[in-house]
């Protein structure tokens, strides 16, 4: 049964995927974010412009007056009052200005402040204090859109990313995250693109804590994972070193159905590898198979180090000469680098993830089973040459 079973996992690696029937799980093509448009459109005319999709759900139809009904005579004027002024800061003079335009405007003149003046607003954020001020104008318009111009959707996910990323660039991540409630008070559409914003500040800062906060954020409000956030969330992970964190969410991104694109599968396999998991990486594998034709570089070397902790060290010669004859030419040229890196970088990598009463039977398993690999490549006719000094000169590896 033990053959059977090596059998079949050397045919996935080496061949096209093997659906797996005891095995299913849903994949949905769901898109990747789209690039970020640009942020900012000045306008110069006074009214909104309905046909424009960039603006789709700030207004409907032009600027419109405020009625003088009996229900516009009942509600007090303060209820569009801002509270920021009571609030200590030092918000920038640009911005300051145009809050005080739109505040005007809604509260004096009752009528919808242009459109332009907002996206300048979050464009011209540089500061907490300026950021403060933002959230506080959102309300103050929810609110006049809601009583006096009967609008009761949000504003349009564009302008929200655009408040999440105003966010980031100033460090308020607290209000950051408020972009992404499903119920708040400033009429903000939450997105996955709003959620991208804050996953890169903690992939640009290692920062665990705000990845895991992001996550729950998109769970509670019921934002649909996409593969563009599982390339950053495995990012995190891999370069935080967390691979208890890249199984969860892997795994919670499997069973929603995302389609993980080939860098995700790159990662995370790698990582597996690195970690010395052979069973999560023949897990993992098992589900790249199914959607992937081809190995990568990264993928096929992390079978293949995979197969040498096995002691398939033929194996594992085989899986890279595959890799030879299957990758195009310009990732072809990077086997020899990827093979050094396997001799000389992974081993140290690999053993500092063991078991203390395991690593010296491993490490003296990889100083036999890698120079076999290597030599049998050399008899497949790779002529890639790689220089065993490596393993053979670094005592550290049998510490």
């Amino acid at each position: 049964m033990q053959v059977v079973s090596n059998a079949r996992r050397l045919s996935r690696v080496l061949q096209s995927p093997i659906f797996l029937n005891s095995y299913h799980f849903l994949a949905s093509d769901i898109r990747a974010i789209e690039g970020p448009q640009s942020a900012i459109q000045r306008r110069n005319e006074t009214i909104f412009a309905t046909h424009d999709p960039r603006f789709s759900g700030m207004t409907q139809g032009n600027c419109r007056q405020m009625t003088t009904g009996p229900m516009h005579f009942m509600m007090p004027k303060a209820f569009y009052t801002s509270e920021v002024n009571t609030l200590e800061g030092n918000p920038t003079e640009a911005v300051k200005e145009l809050y005080d335009k739109i505040l005007d405007s809604v509260n004096v003149k009752r009528t919808m402040a242009p459109n332009a003046w907002l996206w300048s607003m979050i464009e011209n954020c540089k500061s907490r204090d300026d950021i403060r001020l933002l959230f506080d104008i959102l309300q103050n318009l929810r609110r006049f859109r809601l009583s006096n111009l009967r609008i009761h959707e949000n504003f349009n996910s564009n302008l929200c990313r655009e408040v999440a990323k105003a966010c980031v660039r100033v460090g308020a991540l607290d209000f950051g995250k408020k972009t992404l409630w499903k119920h708040n008070t400033y009429g903000l559409t939450p997105s996955v693109a709003s959620a991208h914003q804050l996953l890169l500040y903690a992939k640009s800062h290692n920062d665990t804590k705000l990845l895991v906060e992001v996550m729950k954020l998109l769970k509670t409000n019921d934002l649909p994972l996409q593969p563009g956030t599982a390339d950053i969330v495995f990012s995190i992970c891999y370069n935080t070193d967390n691979w208890e964190l890249i199984n969860k969410y892997g795994k919670r991104f499997v069973k929603a159905g995302v389609k993980l694109r080939q860098i995700s599968f790159d990662i995370w396999m790698e990582f597996a590898s690195k970690r010395g998991d052979t069973e999560s990486l023949w897990k993992i594998e098992k589900i790249r198979s199914q959607s992937m034709k081809q190995h990568t570089l990264a993928t096929g070397f992390s079978c293949a180090k995979g197969l040498l902790l096995e002691r398939k060290s033929s194996d594992a010669a085989t899986v890279i000469q595959v890799l030879n004859q299957t990758l195009s030419d310009v990732k072809k040229s990077g086997i020899k680098d990827e093979l050094q890196k396997l001799v000389s970088e992974w081993p140290l990598e690999v053993i500092k993830y063991q078991k203390e009463e395991e690593k010296k039977a491993i490490a003296s398993s990889l100083k036999s089973d890698i120079p076999a690999m290597v030599n049998n490549l050399l008899s497949m006719g790779l002529g890639a040459k790689v220089n065993l000094q490596d393993l053979n000169g670094k005592e550290e590896i049998l510490q």
